[in-house]
């Protein structure tokens, strides 16, 4: 591992979440460990005539975290977005920090669909009177991003990357710019989504990428097993307190890992299909950015949704770039897929990962696929004192984002 990138480390000091496993960062870390499923049949009534009916809801609703004005104006992929930032930044100490020097990064992948498709509701069984008129900033993508930041004061940018699945590990990418340049020494940076909805559950599973396991829905999510047959649509989301390091030891913070680089790329090819070599192209600069070499790296978070091509691809992209001595680790077998949130949530397990010496083991993968040759994690947490971990996360429109995280 080089050092020349010591003067620019950024330590991740706090950390917030909201998940199918658990209603903040500590409980969705042991049940992660604990190996879990928050994947559940979708009882509404809604869901009946649906072709698939399960999925990851939430395991606690965010609005009982908040006032009842607070949850009455809030999309809940806002409520998500603000009950985590308010975790992680007491997790971080509530760093005392120039409202111009702090600024935040909230991604997400749909938005406020919630408010958006109830007020639709509204306006065409009771007309345009009835609807609210806190509608437009319930339902606009910079709405959790905006809320954050009067949460916090932060008056250096909030800014919404919506990049569908990439989104809040483009966060994570954005946030450590925006250190880097001198534009921020405290970034609140992490994703939200909420779209366990008909309209959206349809969408997905019209597109034919759903998981049909109705039978058993705890087994429904099967990263690199060749059984998989689709991913699960999950909600929630995930935040963390990113500091410049001398800003952070300055005030004596316990960090909890470091973030170290990120890669962006883009596929520019097919609206949804991956692409090993774009995948190939994010890890490896990620790689470049934190002064890392493929050897580094111990841990590798995948991002992995469990369809029979992704795994493939993204699995011989990693083979590429790292090799196949990494331990993979693969948490949407247990938390389904959080769409825009979901990098971020990979993020927590890989930075707590580093800090405990545990990942967590794949879920449901009773047969890996022989055409994949990793360190796939079964049966149980993986221990190891790994400097260094990738967090891959790839989205529809060829959006592909790795970050780089290192032990402190």
């Amino acid at each position: 591992m080089s050092n020349s990138a010591a003067r620019d480390e950024i330590f991740v000091t706090g950390i917030g979440a909201v998940t199918p496993l658990g209603a903040d960062a500590p409980s969705t870390w042991a049940a992660l460990l604990a190996g879990q499923s928050g994947v559940a049949a979708v009882t509404e009534p809604w869901a009946e005539p649906l072709p698939v009916r399960i999925a990851a809801q939430l395991h606690s609703e965010p609005d009982l975290a908040l006032s009842r004005v607070e949850a009455r104006r809030l999309d809940r992929c806002e409520q998500i977005a603000l009950v985590s930032a308010r975790e992680a930044w007491a997790d971080a100490g509530r760093p005392e920090v120039d409202p111009e020097r702090l600024a935040v990064v909230v991604g997400t992948g749909i938005g406020g669909v919630t408010s958006l498709l109830k007020q639709e509701a509204t306006l065409q069984e009771k007309g345009p009177r009835r609807v609210s008129p806190l509608t437009v900033t319930m339902m606009m993508a910079n709405g959790p991003a905006a809320w954050v930041s009067m949460e916090l004061g932060a008056k250096a940018g909030a800014r919404t990357p919506v990049s569908a699945c990439s989104s809040s590990a483009e966060a994570l990418a954005m946030a450590i710019d925006l250190i880097r340049l001198n534009r921020a020494d405290v970034v609140v940076a992490g994703g939200t989504e909420a779209c366990v909805l008909p309209l959206t559950m349809a969408a997905f599973a019209q597109m034919t990428v759903l998981s049909k396991r109705h039978d058993d829905p705890a087994s429904a999510s099967r990263p690199f097993d060749t059984a998989r047959d689709g991913l699960v649509l999950g909600e929630g989301g995930a935040v963390f307190v990113l500091e410049r390091a001398e800003f952070a030891r300055a005030r004596g913070a316990q960090p909890i890992a470091a973030v170290a680089g990120a890669g962006i790329t883009s596929n520019a090819g097919h609206i949804t299909a991956s692409d090993i070599d774009g995948q190939a192209r994010a890890i490896r600069t990620a790689l470049r950015e934190a002064a890392l070499s493929p050897n580094d790296i111990g841990l590798i978070q995948a991002h992995a949704t469990a369809t029979p091509t992704g795994d493939r691809e993204e699995a011989a992209a990693i083979t590429e770039t790292i090799g196949t001595h990494p331990a993979i680790s693969a948490i949407k077998s247990m938390t389904g897929h959080l769409l825009g949130a979901s990098g971020a949530l990979a993020a927590l397990a890989a930075a707590y990962g580093l800090r405990d010496g545990l990942a967590p083991a794949i879920r449901n993968l009773d047969d890996p696929d022989p055409q994949i040759e990793l360190d796939l994690i079964r049966g149980a947490p993986r221990a190891g004192r790994w400097d260094a971990a990738l967090v891959n996360s790839f989205g529809f429109g060829g959006h592909n984002v790795t970050v780089a995280f290192t032990r402190v």
